[in-house]
C-alpha cells in the first residue's frame, strides 16, 4: 500500500502550503517511512506521534534556519505525519500517543494490511491522486518531468486544470 501514501500526501501537501519551493519527493518518502515496518511485522516506532516529531526535531536542529537543507527535509517529518491521518492510526491512541500510555506496544497488526479489500480502493484513490499530479503539473513534459525528479518541485502549468 504505497499510492495511497504517496498520491495524497502529495496533493494535501500542495493544496495547504502551495509552495514552489517544497521538496514533494521527500514528503513522499516520509509517507512511505512507516510501511517499512512492514518487516517487524507490526506498528511500531514509526507509527508514533514521538517519532514524526523526533526527526522533525533533528531536521530543525541539524539545518540552517533559512537553508534549503531545511526546507527539503521538512518534507520527511510532514510526509510522516500525514501518513498517520491517512492510516487512522490517531484512532489508536495508545500507539498514536505512545509512550504516554505505557511503553509496550502493544500486539495488533500493521494499519496497512488490516483494511482487507479496502486496501484495493484506497490504492485507487492514491493512484488516481498521482494521476491528477501528473497532470496538474504537467509531468508528461520531459523538462518539467527532469525538474521534479532532480529537485522535487513542481510548478503548475497555465494550461492545466485545477
Amino acid at each position: 500500500m504505497l499510492l495511497w501514501f504517496v498520491g495524497l500526501s502529495m496533493v494535501l501537501v500542495w493544496a495547504v502550503f502551495r509552495s514552489p519551493a517544497v521538496d514533494y519527493r521527500t514528503v513522499a518518502l516520509g509517507a512511505v517511512l512507516p510501511v517499512g515496518e512492514l518487516a517487524v511485522g507490526r506498528p511500531f516506532l514509526l507509527h508514533t506521534l514521538v517519532a514524526a516529531a523526533v526527526v522533525l526535531a533533528a531536521v530543525v536542529l541539524a539545518t540552517d534556519r533559512r537553508g534549503r537543507a531545511r526546507r527539503r527535509w521538512l518534507g520527511v517529518p510532514i510526509g510522516m505525519l500525514l501518513h498517520l491521518v491517512l492510516d487512522g492510526v490517531w484512532s489508536d491512541s495508545a500507539l498514536f500517543w505512545w509512550p504516554a500510555f505505557g511503553v509496550e506496544f502493544a500486539d495488533r497488526s500493521l494499519p496497512e494490511v488490516s483494511r482487507g479489500l479496502f486496501s484495493v480502493v484506497l490504492e485507487v484513490a492514491g493512484a488516481a491522486a498521482l494521476a491528477w499530479w501528473w497532470r496538474r503539473f504537467d509531468l508528461g513534459d520531459p523538462e518539467r518531468r527532469r525538474t521534479f525528479l532532480r529537485t522535487g518541485r513542481v510548478e503548475a502549468s497555465s494550461g492545466t486544470v485545477r
